[in-house]
């Protein structure tokens, strides 16, 4: 009998070692995508009766009433799911946002399926690198650390103050009412005395499906370290010891990645937690996700794949922010190594990936570079990511320093909350818009640092717009000079750039002061400044020289970024990869967008200016993309150095330069 017993379950492990993890696409949901979905249908009140009362505000806000539920929310078609399950394959995940559900399947499942003509595609989930921490054992921080009054940080003061936050904390800003969303390793937050007051609202394990996000029985000891450490940084308080950058917000915690599997990640928990916090209301999300460069075959995702739309977790982080969600992540630990860029989903269009600074404010050498493949602007902002003061899990009152990209995000989505909490009708888009403007490399960002240092008191600052009485009211708030007369506080506008109207701001009795604007022609572009006096009859201007500006009609503020260009726009894109490795890499692009029929001539010249590669031809309306494999004219391979594109577009000249490696 024992003989019986042990073949059987030889069977059956072989049966789960020749398993491998995919997703299962469905071709619809009952209804094909495009189909309108009309407000009360069956189908519209299945997707919005998943819907907690928080999301549906906050879609509401972001989205508008006639955009709240688009095809991606809909239910799976049950019939299908089913079908799959008698097959007697387990489901991991059901993943309405793409009309999938994972599997661990054996080759003769995966033949059964390709058989049922509802399934349209099976594909294999990939493995993620975990975004691992880098050890440190230099000084906490270098600057000092002088505590406000109403707070003492500890040793936690200089993380925060690099970005100014407590003077925002000081003044009763903490990220109240703002529920921030956090997908780590897990969470001993009941056992650390600076996180088991915090105000967690929902926890979720993905990994063994329970309600617990600290540590399983089949774990191994460290698996929630990461992701208590990275709670801490933000959700932390325990006075005198560590305070958290939005210490007062409400938060949703999801067990996404299992450190027992080589710190490995299945992109399918990220897609499903993403989908479990968006529909209870999430405003914020925080990730700490990452890549690296392994041995051929084994990971199916290279530099290539970091264009914004092809990897799961940055596509799922997207439709996040479709749906009005702010989405932050780290941009990776990867640039004193091979890979060098950011990593997903820090590479998609309108997720806010976070690069590492010191205290110093000088970008950390492991902090990833841009740009995207497709020549974005990466990583979008830096806060301090080496040295940064957090919880150490196992241990009550334990405390550790932690360097990485994936704890200067915690910092950077707490500043987002603390925005939000401050200014509740911000949209998404507007709290992203605030943040480049008030960065300190807004006005020149570059593949280092991207648009800068966030600060939280300037973003609180940064006046905003919000749809009111058939019009717009303009919103500017005063934290640092407390001697500002009300009665002098004046907004003066004008939509041609000149004669300017002045009007009093009307003060409400705290920090802000507010401006109803009258009607006007929508898309009339807005300039305005504001001036402010003391008690002591001193007169103040801000900007100090320049003006704000916006469209009537739209509710981003500009300053220095240019609103009629989007952040992802470009006529000229910078080679992508650079530097540029052949032997790695099969060829480095360039992009150009054109209104099509125009003349475009490319020359590559080399560092003593000879010329070794020409493309001469009329392009096509949209992006025309050019390819250069590290030859010359004649096929030869050249050699490594600097190497520079000469381009005349339609009678512009415009030049760029490559670093080639071998």
């Amino acid at each position: 009998m024992k003989k019986v017993l042990l073949i059987v379950l030889i069977l059956l492990a072989s049966d789960v070692f020749s398993q491998s993890k995919y997703f299962i696409y469905f071709k619809d949901k009952g209804i094909a995508k495009g189909t309108l979905l009309e407000k009360g249908s069956d189908f519209y009140n299945s997707a919005i009766k998943q819907l907690s009362e928080k999301s549906i505000k906050r879609r509401i806000k972001n989205m508008g009433h006639e955009s709240l539920i688009t095809y991606e929310d809909l239910p799976l078609k049950q019939d299908y799911v089913a079908q799959v399950e008698a097959l007697g394959i387990r489901i991991e995940n059901k993943l309405n946002w793409f009309n999938a559900v994972t599997a661990y399947l054996n080759k003769e499942q995966i033949e059964e399926l390709k058989l049922k003509n509802f399934v349209k595609s099976i594909q294999p989930v990939e493995i993620l690198v975990f975004n691992k921490l880098i050890p440190r054992v230099n000084s906490i921080f270098d600057k000092a650390t002088d505590n406000l009054p109403g707070f003492n940080y500890g040793p936690s003061f200089g993380q925060l103050q690099l970005s100014e936050i407590p003077i925002v904390h000081s003044k009763g800003f903490t990220g109240e009412g703002v529920l921030l969303g956090l997908l780590d390793t897990g969470f001993d937050w009941k056992n650390h005395e600076s996180l088991v007051n915090a105000n967690v609202i929902s926890e979720y394990d993905f990994v063994f499906k329970d309600s617990s996000t600290a540590n399983d029985s089949s774990d191994l000891p460290d698996q929630h370290f990461h992701g208590t450490l990275v709670f801490s940084i933000v959700g932390g308080f325990k006075d005198s010891s560590l305070i958290g950058s939005a210490f007062g917000a409400d938060f949703l915690l999801a067990k996404t990645e299992d450190v027992g599997s080589e710190t490995h990640l299945e992109e399918d928990n990220y897609a499903a937690a993403l989908e479990w916090m968006e529909r209870k209301g999430v405003d914020i999300t925080s990730s700490s996700l990452g890549y690296s460069i392994f041995d051929p075959g084994q990971f199916s995702y290279t530099y290539r794949d970091m264009d914004g739309k092809t990897s799961v977790v940055t596509r799922a982080a997207e439709l996040a922010f479709r749906r009005g969600v702010i989405t932050v992540t780290s941009a990776g630990n990867e640039g004193d190594n091979q890979w060098f860029y950011v990593i997903a989903p820090a590479d998609g269009f309108n997720t806010l990936g976070i690069g590492a600074v010191n205290n110093n404010n000088q970008v950390a050498d492991f902090s990833s570079r841009g740009p995207t493949f497709d020549g974005r602007i990466k990583p979008d902002l830096v806060t301090q990511g080496e040295s940064v003061y957090c919880a150490e899990a196992g241990s009550f009152s334990g405390y550790i320093n932690a360097s990485g990209t994936s704890v200067a995000a915690p910092i950077a989505s707490g500043i987002a909350a603390l925005l939000l909490s401050a200014h509740p009708h911000l949209k998404n888009t507007q709290v992203r818009n605030i943040l480049f403007e008030t960065a300190d490399n807004s006005s020149s960002p570059d593949y280092e640092r991207g648009y800068g240092l966030i600060s939280a008191l300037d973003a609180l600052e940064f006046p905003n717009l919000m749809e009111a009485e058939g019009s717009f009211r303009l919103i500017k708030m005063f934290l640092q000079r407390e001697n500002i007369n009300p009665q002098t506080v004046k907004i003066h506008y004008s939509t041609s750039g000149e004669d300017y109207t002045e009007e009093s701001m009307q003060y409400d009795g705290q920090y802000s002061y507010k401006f109803l604007l009258p009607f006007l022609f929508s898309g009339d572009l807005v300039s305005f400044y504001i001036t402010y006096g003391d008690f002591n009859n001193n007169i103040f201007r801000d900007p100090f020289e320049d003006v704000y500006r916006f469209f009537y009609g739209q509710l981003d503020v500009q300053l220095h970024l240019d609103l009629e260009k989007e952040f992802t726009d470009f006529v000229i894109s910078e080679p992508f990869p650079n530097p540029f490795l052949p032997n790695t890499q099969e060829f480095t692009t360039i992009q150009i967008k054109s209104g099509g029929n125009e003349n475009l001539n490319l020359v590559i010249i080399d560092a003593l200016g000879q010329q070794v590669k020409k493309f001469s031809t009329v392009t096509s309306a949209g992006t025309n993309e050019f390819k250069w494999f590290g030859q010359s004219e004649n096929d030869t391979p050249l050699s490594s150095g600097v190497y520079y594109f000469l381009i005349e577009l339609n009678g512009k000249k415009y030049s760029r330069n490559l670093i080639l490696l071998r």
